[in-house]
């Protein structure tokens, strides 16, 4: 049985509220770090800590923005989003204070993490991973694939997997040959797939697609459903201990 419960932890004098999963049992399990879309942490996040959890995880589902705070305004959500983006270390530390109240949790075992993301989520850790954090696995969905330091690839432990939309506004193809570039040159473990006809934000079943007022996003379940089960083969091949 699945329990769950919520999560304060301080960065910079900030309280964040974030949303810890648990599977049944006692024993130390995987533990994966859930990173949000931009907007913030909603009840879609804490879901997938969960589905994580029936799977034998332990799963936490990080908060950035502060007191479990979801921006409603679009150009405020925006502003935020470049704020972090021209700030590396900001998202590192972010994602950093996350990870480490995920290992607080005596049943997350230290030597088998993961960090997923989604969106600016999917940025973010990433940059976790170019930190140089001690992470299995990393990945991305739809996430912004550049970075102000890809040089730091270098520090990336684990494999990586970033899964886009070919039809995403967000992710370009000169986006896309840049990473595969920088992944290239550091000698990463990585995979780029990329799925047809999906736009951005493609996992989110709360966003029907409107090509008016949100031109290029919108679920795709097609492309989520294939993008979860290679997201789980990648954690089958880390974690290959997982009963």
């Amino acid at each position: 049985m699945v329990t769950t419960r919520r999560i304060e932890y301080p960065v910079d004098g900030t309280t964040m509220v974030g949303h810890l999963a648990l599977p049944g049992g006692t024993d130390r399990r995987p533990a994966v770090l859930i990173a949000h879309e931009g907007p913030g942490i909603t009840d879609h996040q804490r879901e997938r800590a969960d589905r994580l959890a029936e799977l034998g995880y332990v799963a936490f589902a990080l908060d950035y923005h502060g007191g479990g705070r979801f921006i409603e305004d679009r150009e405020e959500m925006f502003a935020r989003i470049d704020e972090l983006l021209a700030d590396p270390d900001r998202m590192r530390a972010l994602t950093g204070a996350g990870l480490a109240a995920l290992t607080a949790e005596p049943r997350a075992d230290p030597s088998r993490l993961a960090a997923i993301g989604y969106c600016l989520g999917g940025t973010m850790a990433l940059e976790l991973a170019r930190s140089g954090a001690d992470l299995k696995a990393v990945v991305g969905f739809h996430p912004g694939l550049t970075s102000t330091r890809p040089e730091d690839a270098a520090n990336i432990t684990g494999k990586v997997l970033v899964c886009v939309g070919s039809e995403d506004p967000f992710i370009p193809v000169e986006q896309r040959l840049a990473f595969e570039a920088e992944m290239r040159a550091a000698g990463v473990d990585w995979r780029m797939h990329l799925h047809g006809g999906a736009p951005h934000s493609f996992t989110h079943p709360g966003l029907d697609p409107d090509p008016v007022a949100r031109p290029g996003i919108g679920y795709h379940r097609p492309s989520a459903e294939r993008a979860w089960r290679a997201m789980l083969d990648l954690f089958d091949e880390v974690f290959p201990t997982m009963v």
